[in-house]
């Protein structure tokens, strides 16, 4: 089945020029065409239509997910939430809770679902722990080789995190691939006037996440 996504700005990769109105066709797992949505759609005149405000990218690489999968704990909403907050634990204070194999496993189901909501489509790191690996395949995030620690804007080195935009100097040092046709079909939607805006508003302006042609996050 083809559904074309479309959007009021899209971005089809680094260095590419904005497209207004652009817009993804999509067919199974993988992209079939990339442009001007009107060409798109009388061209395909029975492809589903996705209609999403903001800017179309495409997915986010989030870099040392084992840091934040596997030395991070993302306690349960609601239940674990009045006694441990609702923030990720790490450090010291993760030192002090019994963590169990099905306790990382959990913690990475709901880790995965943040970066999700943050449009990642893929993650660096090498995984120990069975349970996050599992939970991190299961997500749908393609996950790669671990890296040479990412740099900042002011060439420091960059913690993992959460928010792949944290100490970019442009929104697309960010992107995982391009939006061509028979490339997979990842990408995300932000909820953003331009990508200079993706900076200031960060990760969290996802209102939708695309992998594998799946609508894998949509926000309500």
């Amino acid at each position: 089945m083809l559904t074309l996504h479309t959007a009021d700005l899209l971005v089809a990769g680094p260095g590419s020029t904005p497209l207004p109105g652009g817009a993804v066709l999509v067919e199974g797992d993988r992209i079939a065409g990339v442009g001007p949505y009107e060409e798109l759609a009388a061209a395909h005149p029975h492809a589903r239509v996705r209609r999403w405000p903001g800017v179309l990218t495409p997915g986010l690489l989030v870099r040392g997910a084992d840091e934040l999968l596997e030395r991070t704990y993302y306690p349960d909403d609601p239940y674990e939430v009045p006694e441990l907050g609702a923030d990720p634990i790490g450090g010291q204070a993760l030192a002090a809770l019994t963590m169990t194999e099905s306790r990382w496993g959990n913690s990475a189901r709901r880790g995965t679902q943040r970066l999700l909501a943050r449009g990642v489509v893929a993650v660096t790191g090498r995984f120990t722990i069975p349970s996050v690996r599992t939970a991190v395949v299961r997500s749908g995030l393609a996950v790669l080789p671990p890296a040479a620690r990412s740099q900042g804007s002011r060439g420091a080195e960059r913690e993992a995190s959460l928010d792949p935009f944290a100490g970019r100097d442009a929104a697309e040092q960010a992107f995982h691939g391009a939006l061509e046709p028979d490339a997979p079909a990842r990408f995300a939607v932000f909820a953003a006037a331009d990508p200079a805006e993706l900076l200031t508003l960060g990760a969290t302006s996802c209102v939708a996440t695309v992998i594998g042609g799946r609508l894998l996050h949509r926000r309500r």
